[in-house]
């Protein structure tokens, strides 16, 4: 069978996504996910299943109990609460309430199951802070390093290079030492977090994916693979993610 993954949902309290879009009333809160993500999930043999914000955390545990894997998502940026810091003028908005559940969500789903994991962009960070590391809140304003929130090009092209550990599981997903990625972020990983490892940079130096060590696979990266849609190399990170998910 066909392994279940979730995949967490995109939470905004404000009220102009129904508007825009002419399906909601002034007040309402919405659940959403990119179709990139669905759909990378289901051409790699899975079936995803959005995940959505909830009031109860046991609520979440039982959705996931029957799932074989799940994906953290992008999104806003994250409450820099949630690693012991204030939000500094240059942080993005945010969802409190959204980051509360996708910490715990991430914290139980490593400690306490063996469920495999797969984290993009937003993802990256919320599995680093759940295993006690921190963000830059901005990459140019804290860590002085270069523009990373590429949106002049297509989603689907490549905006700088990445740099692959070698014996990293990326390493061995993607076949090379250096790799092309899309970019659309300006916070990143600046600590890891216990029991990551750093499995590739940029070529200025920040942090373009992650990994649990281990055999398990706990993986995350910083640019969006599902973007990527006719890139077989950024398509194996999928087929991988979900093979794993298929062992129990």
């Amino acid at each position: 069978m066909k392994p279940l993954i979730g995949i967490t949902c995109n939470y905004d309290y404000r009220d102009e996504i129904g508007s825009v879009s002419h399906m909601g009333i002034a007040g309402q809160k919405w659940h959403f996910l990119a179709d990139n993500y669905i759909d990378s999930i289901e051409r790699a043999g899975g079936i995803p299943v959005m995940i959505p914000i909830c009031r109860n955390m046991e609520t979440v545990k039982e959705m996931v109990a029957g799932m074989a894997g799940i994906l953290f998502s992008g999104g806003h940026d994250i409450n820099p609460q949630e690693y012991g810091e204030d939000a500094k003028s240059y942080c993005g908005t945010i969802m409190p309430m959204r980051d509360r559940q996708d910490v715990d969500l991430a914290r139980y789903i490593i400690n306490e199951t063996g469920k495999a994991v797969l984290g993009i962009c937003r993802g990256i960070q919320i599995l680093n802070v759940a295993a006690g590391g921190n963000l830059y809140q901005d990459l140019e304003k804290e860590g002085g390093f270069g523009h990373h929130f590429n949106d002049m090009y297509p989603m689907n092209s490549v905006s700088h290079r990445i740099l692959v550990k070698e014996g990293t599981r990326l390493g061995k997903i993607l076949g090379k030492e250096t790799a092309g990625v899309n970019s659309f972020h300006h916070q990143a990983v600046r600590e890891p977090g216990t029991g990551f490892i750093i499995s590739a940079v940029s070529t200025d130096g920040v942090t373009e994916a992650i990994e649990m060590e281990g055999s398990r696979f706990v993986a995350a990266t910083q640019w969006h693979p599902e973007m990527m849609h006719d890139s077989e190399e950024q398509q194996a990170i999928f087929r991988a993610f979900v093979e794993a998910c298929r062992v129990k």
